[in-house]
């Protein structure tokens, strides 16, 4: 089976350009045989081949092996310290802001982010730049339509405000759609952005192997200027942050010395 695992990953970095060997093996591999298995392909040479040829199958595995779990405000508390800290901070420091939302998923992220803004009269301060690697999601999140399920985060004043009812589901505002940047990024493979004064990325480094993870960290850091923010999930820890130029200011956020 492991060579049949190498066999695999050198077809989807090949084909797919998405380098598993980046992530964590058995996350990673228990993901693809459960994706595999639903195809109906018995082995990864068969896999490989159904991938190539059906679209769908295509999706699904992309789906599966990119990590998609998002909603506004994840964590609120959390979002909440990293509100303080814009307002108190950042906005006092910074004419302008450079928000970058990477691995944004469905857009819920950086739409929060415009929420925040927006209620503290600094959405015009800001420009806001969300990728991902996932094509399906950045369409999705450029239509910035959601269930209702997806926005358990807010309220019902929030939703009035900030969406317009179309049928079962809510659409994201005008001001925000056009106002967050969306386009293709490869946290892996990608050059990084310069000069943020904040970064989110949640929930996704968890899933990378621990060398991968500490160039991630560091190149965050690189993005970010002196006495920016880098703000991570809950389940996420960086346990040695002033070997990347960062200091732990409240819970899951750090800042750029």
């Amino acid at each position: 089976m492991e060579n049949e695992f190498d066999y695999f990953y050198d077809f989807v970095y090949r084909e797919l350009n998405i380098n598993l060997r980046y992530y964590k093996d058995t996350q990673m591999q228990r993901r693809i045989l459960s994706v595999m298995r639903k195809s109906g392909a018995t082995n990864m040479v068969e896999y490989s081949k159904l991938i190539n040829k059906d679209e769908k199958i295509r999706k699904e595995f992309i789906d599966q092996v990119t990590i998609n779990v998002t909603e506004f405000f994840r964590n609120k508390d959390m979002f909440e310290q990293l509100e303080n800290l814009i307002v108190k901070e950042l906005s006092l420091k910074f004419s302008k802001l450079k928000i970058w939302s990477a691995a944004c998923s469905n857009g819920s992220e950086p739409y929060s982010i415009c929420i925040m803004l927006d209620r503290n009269n600094l959405l015009n301060k800001a420009e806001i730049l969300a990728t991902d690697i996932d094509n399906e999601m950045l369409t999705k999140a450029k239509k910035g339509i959601y269930k209702e399920s997806e926005l358990k985060g807010l309220d019902d004043s929030q939703k009035k405000k900030y969406f317009t009812k179309e049928g079962e589901d809510y659409r994201i505002s005008d001001i925000f759609s056009k106002k967050v940047i969306f386009k293709k990024h490869d946290l892996l493979l990608d050059k990084y952005e310069k000069d943020c004064h904040l970064i989110i990325c949640r929930n996704v480094t968890i899933y990378f192997k621990p060398d991968v993870k500490d160039e991630v960290y560091k190149k965050f850091s690189e993005s970010l200027v002196s006495g920016g923010l880098l703000f991570i999930g809950a389940t996420e820890g960086i346990y040695n942050p002033r070997e990347f130029g960062l200091k732990k200011v409240a819970t899951c956020i750090y800042e750029k010395m």
